[in-house]
């Protein structure tokens, strides 16, 4: 039994890659100008923010597109890709309406918002077992808070969170 949920977690974290990946790439490489253009949304608040930039999308996208291609699988990775940095950007509107600053933790939504924006994009191609999709999203908040703490060490992040 701990064999198989073993390797139903390890299918998940294999197929859900690009989206780990494109997650990361959004923040390692982005910079830049601001997705939002610097606009306020109604509320008088930022639309998104300054973190959320055009080149972090862009490289989000590209970076899950090359790992669907070093799968084998393409078309998923781009999807995943991009859903994973549109749900990073949808959480980031949630957190501007809840007047929180760039980078401010909220947990739950932190752990999962790239992940779920992933899944959802994703979902017409996903051949994966839900139990190994379950696992992948139990294991996430693990993985998320270490790679978090590890790019806040290599001063790629200036919070831990």
């Amino acid at each position: 039994m701990a064999q198989e949920l073993l390797v139903s977690l390890a299918l998940g974290l294999y197929t859900f890659l690009p989206a780990y990946f494109a997650n990361g790439a959004a923040l390692a490489f982005g910079g830049g100008r601001p997705l939002d253009g610097g606009r306020l949304f109604r509320d008088g608040r930022p639309l998104l923010g300054s973190h959320k930039t055009v080149r972090g999308l862009l490289a989000g996208i590209l970076v899950g597109l090359l790992t669907g291609l070093a799968q084998g699988a393409p078309l998923l990775g781009i999807l995943m890709g991009l859903g994973a940095v549109l749900g990073d950007t949808a959480a980031a509107f949630v957190k501007r309406r809840l007047s929180m600053p760039p980078g401010a933790p909220l947990p739950v939504v932190d752990q999962f918002d790239f992940l779920l924006g992933a899944y959802l994009l994703s979902l017409p191609l996903l051949s994966l077992a839900p139990d190994s999709v379950v696992l992948v999203f139990i294991a996430t908040p693990v993985f998320h808070i270490a790679t978090n703490y590890a790019s806040y060490l290599l001063r790629i992040k200036k919070v831990p969170w």
